[in-house]
């Protein structure tokens, strides 16, 4: 092959995918549209919230080992944090069900997270106050709760909207390990 043959062959390969990239970022920007537009969950007051995170061991007896207690307070816009909860797509082997809303409360008897298949309850306080509670069952059965109370405006001079204010009040309790440090609340 020809150098001159070479350079037509990868022209080819890049024009092909780039058509292959654009598709896909289009695609991708049409779900998150459809997304937006079809979200029916609950929506809250933007603003600066404080999140206290309890990751659980749960035995088969029902015996609940606390292994994380967190705390934080960020200037966020939580009704965002519910449309990707609420877009959760399958992953692999796991297919996330629609959520079902009774009464303040939305259940997800199966949905698909970074922990694996997981059922959520969200239960609406109002539109300053929520809790999310997160089962993972299986081998290792645990719960992850967040608490999530909006308490004041964001000082948008000092900080953009999902940054820390100033410095976030972060309080982390240990009571054996801290298996999920470093993930999200």
């Amino acid at each position: 092959m020809t150098s001159r043959e070479g350079f037509g062959q990868s022209k080819v390969f890049a024009c092909t995918l780039g058509v292959v990239a654009a598709l896909a970022v289009s695609l991708l920007a049409s779900h998150g549209a459809a997304a937006e537009e079809s979200f029916s969950g609950p929506t809250f007051r933007k603003g600066m919230w404080r999140f206290t995170r309890t990751l659980e061991l749960v035995s088969p007896s029902n015996v609940r080992q606390k292994l994380l207690e967190r705390e934080m307070t960020r200037c966020v816009d939580p009704t965002q944090a519910m449309k990707a909860t609420f877009s959760s797509p399958s992953i692999g082997n796991c297919h996330s069900s629609r959520p079902e809303k009774i009464s303040n409360r939305y259940v997800f008897s199966n949905r698909c997270d970074y922990m694996g298949p997981v059922s959520t309850v969200i239960t609406v306080l109002s539109d300053e106050a929520y809790t999310e509670v997160n089962e993972v069952h299986g081998q290792a059965p645990r719960m992850d709760r967040v608490v999530a109370r909006r308490i004041s405006d964001c000082h948008e001079d000092r900080a953009q909207l999902g940054q820390p204010a100033t410095a976030p009040s972060e309080v982390s309790h240990d009571v054996e390990q801290e298996t999920a440090e470093g993930e999200p609340l």
